[in-house]
């Protein structure tokens, strides 16, 4: 079952009262607080040092209690992103946690027995996978639809950093819920993290989790506790975090402390007042998000400077969660003309693909923009349809350089 599919269910679920964990009261007492699709993760949420990791310039750029790569620093860097430049996501701030104390607890009415707890230890001797994924915020892009499209959104303003492929090692989530006692009524699972309690429009929500369906779970979601072959880091989910390929983010949740199996819908604000799409295009009750979108970005920043009439190579990569890449176009002159770029390089389970293109620039300014096309067909558009908080950015991306 894919993303959409499961949300418009449980949307159904949801507006005829089906719900536990989140019910339609808590959802009114959070729209009278600040309207329907005002309230944003993280924009209250703010600490003296929300992240624990360095934050050097020339690697990545802070966002309050965030951090996105600079695509300037991938360059020549492989397929993986490495720790020191991976972006940073958090609703309130990162969380210090004993791995020596740290148990993770499964229980809901899912499960055929009581409540069941793993240590790290007893995580890592089961057997463990090793898998590429990508983690990508549903708000990547978003910056684009101000400075772009002219259109007012909220939340933080990511340009394309909120997004990182890394090689992730840990146990299959199947197996723990087995081993647990998984029931054959189990309907939903809900990971929840153990960062501070997020507090929004004078109503505190609650640690962050999100829901998804037992059929997603026995599928290819895992409990990661290494990162790039190394422990996980405390910005990136330190001691274990969910890994839910394929899906938008936030379902990953970091710092997993607890998991709920249930028998029946559960719900959260993760999924019912935000990451839905809301705005004049789409119904009062929002759309589910749907899996990421097809995108591209150059490595390079915003007004970088080339040596007019020397060729150099343009290098970027494109991605889409529908599956692989089919062809990257490149244009150079704002749109006028496009040359199709070469793929280059492995591409571990074609989470995304790296191109390149030869280009001898003149002096002056230029526009440069990438337009990728997925094996299904999915291509980007020029303008995004506008939603209030900002998700699933797909416009093609106007990138100014010049040369002298």
């Amino acid at each position: 079952m894919n993303e959409l599919e499961y949300d418009e269910r449980r949307l159904q679920d949801f507006v005829a009262g089906r719900a536990r964990g989140f019910s339609r009261r808590d959802l009114l007492l959070l729209s009278a607080a600040a309207g329907v699709g005002a309230l944003v993760p993280g924009a209250e949420a703010r600490a003296a040092s929300p992240i624990v990791k360095p934050l050097p310039p020339e690697l990545l750029r802070p966002l309050g209690t965030n951090a996105e790569t600079r695509w300037s620093s991938l360059k020549d860097v492989g397929y993986y992103v490495p720790i020191d430049r991976f972006f940073v996501r958090n609703h309130t701030s990162t969380p210090v946690i004993d791995a020596a104390t740290w148990n993770l607890s499964v229980f809901g009415s899912g499960l055929r027995g009581g409540p069941v707890s793993f240590t790290l230890d007893e995580l890592k001797r089961l057997p463990d996978v090793t898998i590429p994924a990508a983690v990508e915020c549903a708000g990547n892009g978003r910056g684009y639809f101000t400075s772009q499209q002219g259109q007012t959104v909220s939340g933080t303003a990511w340009t394309l950093g909120a997004v990182g492929v890394a090689r992730w090692r840990g146990v299959r989530l199947s197996t723990v819920l087995r081993r647990a006692g998984l029931s054959r009524h189990a309907v939903d699972v809900q990971p929840v993290g153990l960062d501070p309690t997020f507090v929004s429009g004078g109503v505190d929500l609650g640690p962050v989790r999100r829901p998804f369906p037992v059929e997603k779970a026995l599928d290819d979601v895992i409990l990661a506790y290494e990162m790039n072959g190394q422990d996980l880091p405390a910005d990136h989910g330190f001691p274990v975090r969910v890994i839910v390929p394929g899906w938008v983010g936030i379902a990953s949740i970091k710092w997993l402390g607890s998991i709920e199996v249930s028998a029946t819908p559960l719900f959260s604000p993760w999924s019912t007042q935000f990451y839905r799409l809301f705005g004049s295009e789409y119904p009062v009750d929002g759309v589910p998000i749907n899996e990421q979108v097809v995108k591209s970005a150059f490595e390079l920043d915003a007004g970088a400077v080339f040596e007019a009439g020397r060729r150099t190579v343009l290098t970027g990569r494109s991605w889409s969660a529908h599956g692989p890449i089919r062809k990257v176009e490149v244009s150079t002159d704002g749109g006028a003309t496009w040359k199709r770029a070469r793929f280059y390089g492995a591409t571990p389970g074609h989470v995304w693909q790296r191109w390149e293109l030869d280009w001898k620039p003149a002096a002056g300014a230029h526009e440069l923009r990438a337009r990728a096309t997925d094996v299904h067909g999915n291509t980007q558009p020029d303008v995004t349809v506008h939603n209030t908080l900002g998700y699933l950015f797909d416009a093609v991306v106007k990138v100014p350089v010049s040369a002298a």
